[in-house]
């Protein structure tokens, strides 16, 4: 279960972790002789523990005994024996350029909005205390360029008049700098202050954001024309310059890079049109069991202790190794299932065309207990003629039908529900109950609690807020 949930780049890790400090494990360099077992296993002949008892597979022991055991092996054997795998030339080039690969994939350091903030204040003629001022309440700045806390909170209860006078000339001096808005208390404040004399209908958006930010949150623009006198198309026109406003000042400088991501799974197509998979394992190197090792287990001259040392390290080895094998053949089973399940998406590509499937379905066809496949597919990513995905992708609830008929994919419902919504007449938006309709036409049926479920969680406003209102 260890090796079978870490995707191929944590593997990889794992895998430089053991050869790192296992002696008795290397890497194979050149294809295997098919006469050689390539592990040591029942069926292997010859095996040097035919007269020893059985390895018992990740047996443990006491710290201090194994460093001891490790101390009096390795002094017995100083001449002839390196801890250190052997590494050779071609694990060096390719380790050589893992590391390359990964120095590419480390993303750039990237300036925070505090160290933009106080890099302008050198623009600034001001004193000491006013800076150092400054820089504690920038300090202070959420994510997204808020001033989340009070002065008196950052300050204190000891803070002198002095001081307060001090906070309030950095605060002010904040909101001079870029980009426009930080500073605000909340988002009025942040919108005013990015509000210019000079900028297309002042008037009307300071009015706006100034006392009907909440009538303007639920479209009540004919009550805000009635409050304000201005017509409601003035208002719209004015709502175009204020979606040009920015919210959240300081959230572009803590904008996540998305992460490099490397397929586990690759699916191939036949000449006949059918797919199969295949684990890619390219990057995972294959390993065996040192011959010296063996070799020293089955001499009559090696001491209790370093047979007992060996049989440890080579108990471990060999469970890495199973593991390995046992992760490819689970994963592949466990892929190509979930692609003769979702055979029609990969023919069209269509998101709507993923089929509902469950974990559980895939684990009875399988023969595996559902953990098992919930571990498979975390964090694995699959190729496929479509494109790369999650393996969780391809799970997809379903939406029991109204009527009693077959379960509808969640997908397909949000998509059919987002498709209908963006071609409704604007002036004459569709409410929840003509959505059921829109969708039962669609060959979709579902209840409209549904309906107001998924509307909800795909943040569609009610038929009122999305009213485009004419005068």
């Amino acid at each position: 279960m260890e090796i079978l949930q870490l995707p191929v780049q944590l593997l990889e890790e794992r895998i430089e972790q053991e050869l790192e400090k296992n002696p008795v494990l290397e890497m194979l360099e050149t294809e295997p002789d098919e006469d050689a077992p390539e592990s040591l296993n029942e069926e292997s002949p010859a095996t040097p523990f035919e007269h020893e008892e059985e390895i018992q597979v990740g047996e443990s022991k006491d710290h201090v005994e194994d460093f001891q055991i490790a101390e009096e092996f390795a002094s017995n054997y100083v001449d002839t024996i390196n801890e250190q795998p052997t590494r050779s030339q071609n694990w060096i080039e390719d380790a050589v350029d893992r590391h390359h690969d990964a120095m590419a994939n480390v993303p750039t350091p990237t300036q925070t909005l505090q160290d933009y903030l106080a890099g302008q204040l050198a623009w600034f003629d001001i004193s000491k205390e006013l800076r150092e001022m400054t820089v504690r309440l920038i300090s202070n700045l959420d994510s997204n360029g808020y001033l989340p806390s009070s002065l008196g909170d950052i300050l204190g209860m000891n803070a002198t008049d002095e001081e307060k006078e001090l906070a309030k000339q950095a605060l002010t001096l904040i909101r001079q700098l870029d980009p426009p808005g930080v500073g605000a208390r909340n988002l009025r404040e942040c919108l005013l202050l990015q509000l210019k004399p000079d900028i297309s209908f002042y008037d009307i958006l300071r009015a706006v954001i100034s006392d009907h930010l909440d009538d303007l949150k639920h479209n009540k623009l004919p009550l805000i024309s009635k409050k304000t006198g201005f017509s409601i198309p003035m208002i719209q026109e004015a709502m175009i310059e204020l979606r040009r406003l920015n919210p959240k000042p300081g959230a572009m400088f803590s904008a996540k890079l998305a992460p490099s991501v490397i397929p586990d799974v690759i699916v191939d197509v036949d000449d006949e049109g059918g797919y199969h998979v295949h684990v890619d394992d390219g990057r995972v190197p294959r390993l065996h069991i040192n011959n010296y090792y063996r070799d020293l287990l089955s001499q009559r001259e090696t001491t209790k202790e370093a047979r007992e040392y060996i049989k440890q390290k080579v108990g471990s080895a060999q469970w890495l190794i199973d593991s390995i094998m046992q992760r490819k053949a689970t994963l592949t089973k466990v892929a190509q299932a979930i692609i003769d399940h979702q055979t029609e998406f990969l023919e069209n590509g269509l998101p709507a065309t993923i089929k509902p499937l469950k974990m559980q379905q895939i684990a009875d066809k399988v023969g595996v207990h559902v953990t098992t496949i919930s571990r498979a597919v975390d964090d694995k990513w699959i190729q496929t003629p479509q494109g790369i995905f999650p393996l969780k992708r391809f799970f997809s609830g379903s939406v029991a039908a109204s009527d009693g008929e077959e379960d509808v994919a969640q997908d397909a419902v949000r998509i059919k529900l987002r498709e209908i919504v963006d071609q409704e007449d604007k002036t004459k938006p569709l409410n929840d109950e003509d959505l059921v309709k829109a969708l039962d036409a669609a060959g979709i049926k579902v209840a409209r609690r549904t309906v107001v479920k998924y509307r909800q969680a795909m943040n569609i406003p009610n038929s009122r807020e999305r009213r485009v209102w004419n005068e």
